[in-house]
């Protein structure tokens, strides 16, 4: 998707989905999973949405994708479905720290008693 296509919407359009809310911060590698299955009353957005996430976890990058809406109109959707349990967001999580990292040594000697096996 270019940057084009965004700049030909309706900003109106935008403003209509997210109610006028600014972007919530939610990591654009943020897995997304359906809680439950659409409702009537949702949003078209929000019934995509929940399709989309009904059999495997997806991206907040690829969400935005897949609804041709940029991140920050996603994001404004993602957290309210999520405040109303709609959906679960899991969130990368970062490798450890150094310090916290098994001995390589130790590593090694188990290594060589696995082989030895």
């Amino acid at each position: 998707m270019s940057a084009r296509r965004h700049e030909q919407e309706d900003p109106d359009r935008y403003f209509t989905i997210t109610g006028g809310r600014r972007d919530a911060s939610l990591d654009l590698v943020a897995l997304v999973v359906a809680e439950i299955g659409p409702l009537p009353g949702m949003s078209s957005e929000q019934v995509r949405i929940l399709r989309l996430c009904r059999d495997a976890p997806v991206a907040v990058v690829e969400l935005s994708a897949h609804l041709a809406l940029p991140v920050s109109v996603v994001r404004i959707l993602l957290r309210d479905m999520l405040a109303d349990g709609r959906i679960t967001v899991r969130h990368p999580v970062s490798a450890p720290e150094p310090e916290q990292l098994p001995d390589l040594e130790t590593l090694k000697q188990v290594l060589v008693g696995l082989h030895q096996l």
